[in-house]
């Protein structure tokens, strides 16, 4: 049987059909544009719905497919009357109007509260309550011909089906699922004035609930967390990495994490019913491309690399802050900004690139530290992948055993897996994945000394936090 999985991501639709062995058969993607305007930013619900068939049409032509899975964003939403008509456009997840609504919420019920409950250590603006909230403040004639409440994945699943149904780790951070029973969180709901009845049925990922154009459609799972099982993700020991323009960690765990106060790291519900950390930083890839296109524009990435190459490890003593747009995890300050320190007259360019590639090291090593969690190796996704240099920096650093993937479409292949498991092809994920998927390179750490290194670039870390 062939399988396709589709990733709804935030500016493109992706589409990939797979056979049973895992070999890509077709791909395509659908690029749109969202419409935004200052901290508003909206899309045309029913395009969602029109780009999502689009893509099913490329990428099945003269191809059958027995079954589809679909991973979306989370917090994009939909609501709709009670036949599913969209009254307004959908609210995208990077949509931040309800800053005060998040306020409210905080102060009802607490950071702390939330947390335990949903696993989310902040009350952001981005989130579907605090969007729920603004619509009833602000469009209460709309808020009143509400009668459904769907999260992207939802939608799309609702049309190809009729069925009113969401999976659980969608839900993650709406902040009225309970990670803990994997139910609605009634208070919340009650706080909102959203009764069950406006939600959808919940389900567990890999579930059939339907069928469009001769597919079988089973639930797929969050979009980062479809890209972890693509990537062989699939139990406590083994993450994902990916070098994008950020830093994302997916980390499997068995339990959430007690309630830190100066941490910003949430845990997800993840596919199998257990939980899942989510890290992710401002800048990583993007602070490369940044020196590029400002101080190499002549120089492409390979030939960074060589430059970078062609330098010790540790820079002869350069080292670089990487933190361009502000620090995330796993410390927060937004006020966090970038810097090179030890700057000689014996640097050249490869050394303030390599500086970078190690920085970005060290980022990942911070975090690593910070979470206190065993690996026993880490899935390389991204961009960042493609560099072998970066690759082993980062296993010399971390001291673990890192591989690249022979899949670049990790979460179309995720969401694949999902399908084939929901149409019984595959037993479970796991068996799926240790099936399926096939390590391209794997770096293991070569006894090159970082700790100096590492050292610097943390007291220098220490030293500007303090001033900003």
């Amino acid at each position: 049987m062939n399988l396709l999985g589709i990733d709804v991501g935030t500016t493109s639709i992706k589409a990939a059909v797979f056979d049973e062995s895992g070999k890509q058969l077709s791909q395509t993607t659908v690029d749109y544009t969202l419409k935004q305007e200052g901290n508003i930013v909206e899309f045309e619900a029913d395009a969602y719905w029109r780009l999502c068939r689009q893509a099913i049409a490329e990428v099945t032509e003269g191809i059958t497919v027995g079954a589809l899975s679909i991973d979306t964003q989370c917090e994009t939403m939909i609501v709709t009357d009670e036949e599913g008509r969209p009254l307004r456009n959908a609210i995208v997840w990077l949509d931040n109007r309800a800053e005060e609504e998040a306020a409210a919420i905080c102060a009802q019920f607490g950071e702390k509260t939330v947390y335990e409950v949903t696993g989310q250590p902040e009350i952001a603006a981005t989130w579907p309550a605090c969007k729920l909230l603004w619509l009833q403040r602000h469009e209460p004639e709309l808020w009143a011909k509400t009668k459904k409440i769907f999260l992207l994945e939802d939608y799309l699943l609702f049309k190809m089906t009729g069925q009113f149904v969401t999976e659980k780790t969608l839900q993650s951070s709406s902040l009225y699922f309970d990670i803990r029973k994997g139910t609605w969180w009634p208070e919340m709901l009650a706080f909102l004035g959203v009764t069950e009845d406006m939600l959808p049925r919940l389900e567990n990922s890999a579930v059939p609930v339907g069928s469009f154009d001769g597919m079988t459609v089973v639930t797929g799972a969050m979009d980062q967390c479809a890209g972890a099982i693509g990537a062989g993700v699939t139990r406590p020991g083994i993450m994902s990495e990916m070098t994008g323009t950020t830093m994302v960690l997916f980390v499997p765990d068995t339990e959430i994490p007690p309630y830190d106060p100066g941490s910003k790291i949430p845990c997800h519900y993840n596919y199998d019913g257990g939980y899942a950390r989510i890290l992710w930083t401002t800048t990583a890839g993007m602070s490369l491309k940044w020196f590029k296109n400002n101080f190499c524009e002549s120089f492409d990435f390979k030939e960074l690399d060589e430059l970078a190459e062609s330098v010790p490890p540790g820079c002869d003593g350069l080292v670089m802050r990487p933190h361009l747009c502000g620090a995330t995890m796993p410390r927060y300050n937004p006020n966090a900004k970038g810097a090179f320190y030890g700057v000689t007259l014996q640097h050249t360019r490869g050394h303030f690139v390599r500086s970078i590639l190690e920085a970005v090291a060290c980022m990942l090593k911070s975090n690593l530290d910070y979470l206190k969690m065993p690996a026993e190796e880490i899935r390389l996704m991204g961009g960042g992948a493609k560099s072998p240099l970066w690759c082993q920096i980062k296993a010399d650093m971390t001291g673990i055993r890192l591989v690249t993937l022979s899949h670049d479409e990790t979460a179309c292949l995720g969401s694949a897996i999902l399908a084939g498991v929901g149409a019984s092809v595959f037993e479970n994920v796991q068996s799926a994945a240790e099936r399926i998927i096939d390590v391209k390179q794997a770096y293991t750490p070569q006894n090159v000394d970082y700790s100096r290194t590492y050292e610097a670039y943390t007291k220098l870390d220490d030293l500007l936090d303090t001033m900003e």
